[in-house]
């Protein structure tokens, strides 16, 4: 259900759907390293070749072009080693934070972004990926997540 025209669209007022690319990845402002993760991401679905373009051509912007991804296998569906284009290296564990994903940089940056899991209600999620883009938030992903747990989406 869209809001009324008149209302204005604030993060417990976005539809699910209607919540561009660019608010579903988050980054802490560029400073030395604290915390965590240094951001969050919120995909779609759990098919992480589909979801990954269109997040790493934003995530590119700022870190570069990506060489490889580090991610929990229990986390996404069955993926390849590598992106259909190849030139991004996909490695999942089972020995990594589920809540999180790696992106190792051709220049060798660095980021580990918290992943909101899909199924999770709206402002639930832009209140995860506000907490975790925060400077100076120094929560654990459990933390930074643990609103979310009830707040996932009914359909």
């Amino acid at each position: 259900m869209r809001p009324a025209p008149s209302t204005p669209l604030t993060p417990a007022t976005i539809p699910v759907d209607d919540v561009s690319p660019s608010r579903r990845l988050r980054l802490k402002p560029a400073a030395p390293v604290s915390g965590h993760v240094d951001g969050a991401w919120w995909p779609h679905s759990r098919d992480l070749p589909s979801e990954l373009p269109s997040m790493l051509a934003e995530l590119e912007q700022r870190a570069g072009p990506a060489a490889r991804i580090s991610y929990h296998l229990g986390g996404w569906d069955r993926a390849p080693r590598r992106l259909p284009a190849g030139r991004v290296r996909l490695e999942g564990f089972r020995t990594t934070d589920p809540h999180t994903l790696t992106v190792v940089g051709l220049s060798g940056t660095r980021t580990v972004l918290l992943v909101v899991p899909p199924d999770t209600f709206g402002p639930a999620a832009e209140a995860a990926l506000d907490a975790a883009s925060a400077s100076g938030d120094r929560r654990s992903t459990a933390e930074l997540l643990a609103d979310t747990t009830t707040s996932t989406r009914t359909t």
